[in-house]
């Protein structure tokens, strides 16, 4: 029999017979590994334990801590929970049913209307089948054949998925009991490491994603394989809730969302207070960094957006318009704008290099289904900016927005990691182009000390990307921050600049944001803060709370001392009972209230009550002004 060479993490290398499978080179490793492992990576793909590698791999065995083990664990589940719906409703017709971020979700296509009861009653079949302990057999079957067999038993999904399949790839299927599925996998080897079973939703979702296709019924569910990590998972998920920033940017009336503008927000003032704030706090950081600021046009011309490119890439979600009778698109980036200002001059190196930023508003339709809050929504302000660049300049200058993206992420506290991602299928250039881009990134990183994890194939399609991935006060994880390295557009657009031989060269395009959005970026402060916004942030910094209606006067000259050094002051002189003020205070999350009777007009002070502190004791006016003013300043 023909041998192959597994080579592990360790660079370490074993030699086995060809058709080994995962499993068997787990035992060989290490029992105690086999025990625990769930599937493996082998040469970038991954495979579950039951599956034979075929060639000489690179293989990294996989836990269900690892995201590929999640994946395997979770694809499974989803199989698991579609047997139980099979079993207890019958004539169900079956679409997909993926592994997701943080569990799965299988959608239905059944006359019955799913509830929270029905619910209970799949997860108590779920676990029917676990114990049962099926093994998940895979098969595979001709197209023609396999397209009788789901034609037969009415699986019209199934049909429309083989259907559009690629001919010269092979349709594999997977039977867990009764079930049997067209599914690339992998799946688990063994399903009663599913002890923990919980499905979370219902949802509807159109079958492709597509408005005009059938309104099919979503189940999300989750699974783990210790009861104390679901239950663990499921008091996040309930502090996630209280945290949803949709709920409290109505109740801190920062924003609403309304029928007549699906997917456009709507800024309230105090909204409008937290954006201007992290909007002045951007301009300031890139003004001290050598970044000029730009403003272009909201509507340029079709032929624009032939030229670079986003119109072959990005046709289906852009706004279109006409003017005097020429096609018109409304921008969903502002990349061509700021070429177009690199254009109206001949540059020369010493010029170079050149930073741009534009805070500009840019549409993008997205589906009615995906629209979410701050978080997904079809007008938004990116913090973009581009640089112009010469070859030489562009591993300093990635080195630079790597410690401005350090810097701003850390005023806000968050913790991120990084992800390099390349090149995708559909990307413009050549090979050579995309291997130095990519590499120009990977030093700069690599320079820095910067540990990352490659992404492959999930570059732009004009440039190989990095990627950060913020980590909030619960540890969800956000997608915020983008360097993008970009050797197309200054060729599509002709670009150019004089070089020191008097020759013209083409300059390299850096494409980044470090926010992302403002109202997506809003949106997860909101969810990270818990509403609570830092002093600096906060719509109102200070809330003076008189004990009766005879100190109002003192309130007030309170409010108009503070006011004068910018700080954001609210008076609550109604006549209520100040432990009632107390609460109503809390309750929109303001930083300080400064308590008002008898002792502290007598005496010319202030008793303070700090959010999430309580009484912190009296101060002079002008002492806790100053204290303010510093954790203003200083962005505590």
């Amino acid at each position: 029999m023909s041998k192959i060479k597994i080579t592990l993490p360790d660079n370490s290398v074993k030699e086995y017979n060809k058709g080994i499978t995962v499993k068997e080179v787990a035992e060989d490793i290490s029992m105690g590994l086999a025990r625990v492992a769930l599937g493996a990576v082998v040469n970038g793909e991954i495979k579950g334990m039951q599956e034979p590698i075929e060639e000489d791999a690179e293989l990294r065995i996989v836990k269900f801590e690892d995201k590929e083990g999640k994946e395997i664990f979770w694809h499974t589940s989803a199989h698991i929970m579609a047997l139980a719906v099979q079993r207890l409703f019958p004539g169900v017709k079956f679409a997909i049913g993926p592994a997701i971020e943080n569990g799965f979700y299988y959608d239905f296509d059944t006359d019955h209307r799913f509830t929270p009861e029905d619910l209970e009653k799949i997860e108590d079949e779920m676990k029917k089948i676990v114990k049962e302990g099926h093994i998940l057999e895979r098969s595979t079957m001709p197209r023609d054949e396999a397209l009788e067999y789901f034609k037969e038993k009415g699986e019209i999904y199934k049909v429309d998925l083989i259907e559009n399949f690629p001919e010269d790839e092979e349709l594999s299927f997977y039977r867990l009991g009764e079930f049997f599925d067209l599914c690339a996998g992998p799946h688990l080897d063994d399903i009663k490491k599913v002890k923990a079973i919980k499905l979370l939703s219902i949802a509807g979702a159109y079958w492709r994603g597509d408005e005009k296709n059938k309104m099919l019924q979503r189940i999300y569910g989750t699974t783990y394989e210790r009861k104390k990590d679901l239950k663990k998972y499921l008091r996040r998920l309930e502090e996630a809730e209280k945290r949803d920033h949709r709920k409290l940017g109505r109740e801190l009336e920062l924003f609403t969302i309304h029928e007549e503008g699906p997917g456009f927000p709507f800024f309230h003032p105090n909204g409008m207070i937290v954006r201007n704030e992290l909007e002045n706090f951007w301009k300031e950081v890139h003004t001290k960094r050598g970044y000029g600021e730009l403003k272009t046009p909201m509507i340029l011309s079709e032929e624009l957006w032939h030229r670079s490119g986003h119109w072959d890439h990005y046709k289906e979600n852009m706004y279109l318009t006409e003017i005097d009778g020429n096609n018109y698109a409304i921008k969903p980036m502002k990349c061509p704008g700021s070429i177009l200002i690199y254009k109206s001059k001949l540059y020369s190196y010493r010029d170079l290099p050149l930073r741009w930023g534009e805070l500009g508003l840019v549409h993008r339709h997205e589906l009615s289904g995906a629209l979410h809050g701050l978080m997904r929504v079809r007008s938004f302000t990116q913090d973009d900016a581009h640089i112009y660049a010469l070859p030489s300049q562009v591993k300093d200058e990635i080195m630079e927005i790597i410690d401005l993206a350090d810097y701003i992420y850390s005023i806000f506290d968050f913790k991120y990691h990084v992800e390099l991602s390349t090149r995708p299928e559909n990307s413009m250039g050549t090979e050579e182009q995309w291997e130095i881009a990519t590499n120009g990134l990977r030093e700069a990183l690599e320079e820095k000390g910067i540990e990352y994890v490659v992404n492959e194939g999930d570059g732009a399609f004009y440039g190989p990307k990095i990627d950060y991935h913020l980590e909030d006060a619960i540890g969800r994880t956000w997608q915020c921050g983008t360097i993008q390295l970009d050797f197309q557009m200054p060729e599509r657009f002709d670009l150019t600049y004089i070089d020191q031989d008097n020759e013209r060269k083409r300059p390299v395009m850096i494409h980044r944001t470090i926010l992302g959005s403002i109202e997506r970026f809003m949106g997860i402060l909101t969810e990270h803060y818990a509403g609570k916004f830092p002093t600096w942030l906060a719509p109102i910094q200070v809330t003076i709370l008189p004990i009766s209606d005879k100190f109002n006067a003192y309130g007030y000259e309170i409010k108009n001392e503070l006011e004068k050094d910018g700080i954001r002051v609210g008076i609550d002189d109604r006549a209520e009972k100040v432990g009632y003020k107390i609460r109503e205070a809390r309750l929109k999350r303001i930083p300080y209230m400064l308590i008002i009777g008898e002792k502290e007009v007598q005496g010319r002070l202030v008793s303070v009550n700090k959010r999430d502190e309580g009484d912190i004791g009296q101060f002079k006016l002008g002492e806790f002004k100053e204290r303010v003013l510093e954790e203003i300043k200083n962005k505590k």
